[in-house]
């Protein structure tokens, strides 16, 4: 549970730095970030390296009793590289070049930019590998970011025919497997194998998930290559990567793989706008607490521990289509959400507000005058807060400060490539994979119940309830496993386009669910997308609510299928739109349609009350309680202040009953004992 910053020592007069790491010991600062975007400076020309500047930083920062976390800088490439090798750069589906000039301008198939990262990685790697004051690395930075995940030149051309061989082995299976008699695309050879460059009409969607797969793919092999160099120098350096919210085209599961733990990049004020289609007034201030909480879960998961926030917004900033300040104490709440949620680091973006550059208009903890900004008494505070609790849940000297992760009675399936599918046939400009997993995120989030963000492929039985929303692409053996998982006393929920495709993104030949048919009990007859002027709603638990985007209608298979929920109105007036089904000891529950906030919230408080899950009342939509390591934190992302009726028993760590807007409080007492009101 610390606090940690991002440092560009190379922005500034050497003379400066001393200061600077001096005055990060002083504000609480455990770690200290540097290096992603370094490597003109680390390599000003080809083989003549200048590493003084990063050993003395590295050595001050030891110096003061903190701990370096170094970046390998391979996500900006020289220009000097760029000139000795064009090839290196991606090329966009129109043959259009990705030049030099900003970042993340290489191909990660490209076989001399692997051999050229490899080099830079092994050199860093060498030179600091008996540095005590280095805890651990960075690798890269944020892959993906602008769009920048999928290339399409030669070298992707002949890494995609290469991946292709040893997915199917020969080009027959291919074109049986994809289904190429659709519109004469039948091929003789995987070397007819292109990329989904820029075309006439629609690619083929079995194509594109393919391709979808073999670019996330890449990017794991080029970060499995650095983590592999990494290790060889200091088995002891934790190794982690800088994922990105909801960033949906690199599959997290597959990199996690050879991380220690995954990080991702928290900018609450900036992610709510590009992420929703309308933002309140208080969300512009600091966010939305089940959009960054969505984000926590997920990274936590990926690994099964607790992991860092890498970047953390620590004022206004450049990005977005607006930049108004955050709120008064948005950086301490941020930060403690982040902790509560799983977090063991919450490292701060940036230091010192740049004067050049891109970035000039993202905000520092400091001013570019080096006076402290509002994100500085921020992460004072919030450093001090840190101590505090550590303190009650570790009390003894030399105790081990790390917390156990949240504990979590739900576990929310998500999965890349059913992402990936619906992206490519999303059938309505309405549908968002991110926003229909927000939709029951935030239903299980408002009762204060803990959630794991899993793959399908996961080991469910720990968890009480497992909700699978657009579980698209399905298999016999995901079926089995999550009938299992029922059978056993399981509660599973199940959405709409669930079982719709098989693996290679081809409809099945049974009707929709698909695999799932039995299991759920039911059928889909029609289906239709609805644009928004078109009311629908249904009735369920005698009460009427609304529905949106995608509406099937429903059809009971099995003399065990109950009907508890009926379309209202419209062509499907009276149709079954949500059926249950007991299987075994458990239950499944299949939702035909996307759910307004309401019914989804009634739908999840059924299904935790049939799972014995303790729960709060619903809370407001800007608050939430959360549970680690036998603390429970009180955040406050409203403009409103709250009082928390609390057990007499109860101690408060941090803050006391009343939560002020922006606020937070941290009490031992467990959530399902407390409740919140207006103060």
């Amino acid at each position: 549970m610390n606090v940690g910053v991002c440092y560009f020592p190379e922005h500034w007069p050497a003379e400066r730095m001393k200061a600077d790491i001096e005055r990060m010991a002083e504000t609480g600062l455990e770690y200290v970030r540097m290096g992603e975007f370094a490597w003109s400076r680390l390599e000003p020309e080809p083989g003549t390296f200048d590493f003084e500047w990063l050993e003395r930083a590295v050595s001050l920062i030891g110096d003061h009793g903190m701990q370096a976390v170094l970046c390998t800088p391979t996500a900006s490439p020289p220009k000097w590289l760029v000139d000795e090798h064009p090839g290196i750069l991606q090329e966009e589906a129109d043959g259009t070049t990705r030049h030099y000039g900003g970042r993340r301008h290489y191909c990660f198939n490209s076989e001399t930019y692997r051999c050229e990262s490899e080099r830079i990685t092994e050199k860093l790697a060498e030179r600091f590998s008996d540095t005590r004051a280095v805890a651990g690395w960075q690798t890269d930075n944020e892959y993906g970011c602008h769009g920048t995940l999928r290339c399409y030149c030669d070298d992707c051309a002949a890494a995609f025919r290469d991946w292709l061989r040893a997915r199917y082995g020969d080009v027959e299976a291919l074109n049986r497997k994809w289904g190429n008699a659709f519109w004469s695309q039948d091929l003789n050879s995987f070397a007819q194998v292109d990329p989904p460059q820029h075309t006439a009409a629609g690619h083929h969607p079995a194509r594109l998930l393919d391709y979808y797969r073999f670019s996330s793919d890449a990017a794991v092999e080029y970060n499995r290559m650095q983590v592999e160099v990494l290790r060889a120098a200091n088995d002891d350096w934790f190794v982690t990567h800088n994922f990105m919210s909801q960033f949906g085209a690199l599959d997290a599961y597959d990199v996690a793989e050879d991380l220690d733990f995954a990080s991702w990049d928290s900018y609450p004020t900036g992610h709510v706008q590009t992420q929703r289609e309308s933002v309140s007034s208080e969300q512009l201030r600091v966010g939305d607490p089940d959009q960054v909480g969505l984000d926590h879960d997920l990274y936590r998961s990926v690994t099964d521990s607790p992991f860092w926030v890498m970047e953390q917004q620590p004022g206004d900033i450049n990005w977005p289509p607006y930049s108004p300040q955050p709120a008064e104490g948005a950086m301490r709440l941020w930060a403690h959400t982040a902790v509560a949620h799983g977090a063991d680091v919450v490292s701060y973006f940036r230091w010192r507000q740049c004067r050049m550059g891109q970035e000039q208009y993202h905000s520092g903890l400091l001013a570019q005058d080096g006076s402290p900004d509002a994100g500085y008494t921020d992460a004072v505070e919030a450093a001090s807060d840190f101590e505090d609790l550590i303190e009650t849940i570790r009390p003894e000297e030399g105790a081990n400060p790390s917390m156990a992760t949240p504990d979590a009675n739900v576990a929310l399936l998500h999965d890349y490539e059913n992402l990936w599918a619906l992206e490519i046939e999303p059938n309505t400009p309405d549908f968002d994979y991110w926003r229909h997993l927000e939709t029951y995120y935030s239903a299980i989030r408002e009762r204060s119940v803990g959630v794991d963000v899993v793959h399908p492929s996961s080991d469910l039985s720990a968890y009480d309830v497992v909700i699978a929303p657009s579980l698209y692409l399905v298999d016999d053996g995901l079926a089995d496993g999550l009938e299992a998982y029922v059978e056993a006393g399981g509660e599973l929920l199940v959405t709409m386009r669930s079982g719709v495709k098989d693996v290679h993104n081809k409809l099945h030949d049974s009707r929709q669910p698909g695999p799932l048919r039995e299991l759920v009990g039911a059928e889909v007859d029609q289906h239709e997308s609805i644009p928004e002027f078109i009311e629908s709603s249904l009735s369920y638990g005698g009460q009427q609510f609304g529905c949106r985007v995608w509406n099937e209608w429903v059809s009971p298979i099995g003399a065990e299928t109950d009907v508890v929920g009926r379309y209202e109105g419209e062509l499907a007036d009276g149709t079954p739109a949500i059926v249950q089904t007991p299987v075994g000891e458990g239950s499944v529950t299949y939702v035909g349609t996307w759910p307004d906030d309401e019914l989804a919230g009634a739908l999840v408080g059924d299904l935790l009350e049939r799972a014995n899950v303790p729960t709060t009342e619903r809370l407001p939509n800007q608050v939430r309680i959360v549970r680690r390591d036998g603390l429970t934190w009180i955040v406050n992302f409203s403009s409103e202040p709250l009082s928390v009726d609390a057990p007499a028993e109860a101690t408060w760590i941090v803050g006391d009953s009343i939560v002020d807007d922006y606020d937070i409080a941290v009490t031992d007492a467990s959530p399902s004992t407390l409740s919140v009101t207006d103060s």
